[in-house]
């Protein structure tokens, strides 16, 4: 009886150890597989973005290496731009539109919030700065609120804004 025991001690140790550790490999590819489109991709809140991104062709880049700072819109401040600017923006023939609006939604390195509310005028991808102010309410980027900041990507990290970031005209 007690080889018995023995060996089934044994083999339930061996099964959690092999489990334990499938279960850990399961869970260091998910984080490697978890880019800034994917992390978007993932959150009901943001389908109109990663809609643009797609769009726009920046998926590429936006799961590329990196490391960038990407202020995402969510689907409610899509949908406070005037009627049919996103439709308008949507078509093929507006894609180079599309992408300057997503790339001055993305900054050129990973900046944390606490980082982000110590620069004034930090650069966007798409070449006009951006605006930040530290205000009673928290951190705004012209004027959007950052309602959550600092969800990491394994190429940077996500910083959600409550209106869309239109950039300056030319």
């Amino acid at each position: 009886m007690k080889r018995f025991i023995h060996a089934f001690v044994s083999a339930l140790i061996i099964i959690i150890t092999v489990g334990f550790n499938n279960a850990y490999a399961a869970q260091e590819q998910t984080q490697v597989d978890k880019n800034l489109v994917k992390v978007a991709a993932t959150n009901d809140n943001f389908q109109t973005l990663v809609m643009a991104i797609r769009a726009a062709d920046l998926t590429g880049t936006l799961e590329g290496k990196g490391p960038f700072t990407l202020l995402a819109p969510t689907d409610e401040a899509f949908e406070m731009l005037p009627e049919g600017t996103l439709a308008e923006l949507l078509k093929p023939e507006n894609k180079e539109k599309l992408q300057k609006l997503i790339t001055y939604h993305l900054l050129p390195s990973a900046i944390s919030s606490s980082a982000a509310s110590q620069l004034k005028q930090p650069e966007t991808v798409e070449g006009h700065p951006l605006t930040i102010e530290n205000t009673d309410d928290g951190i705004r980027i012209n004027g959007a609120k950052v309602i959550e900041a600092d969800i990491p990507a394994t190429n940077g990290v996500i910083h959600v804004i409550d209106k869309v970031l239109i950039p300056p005209a030319e």
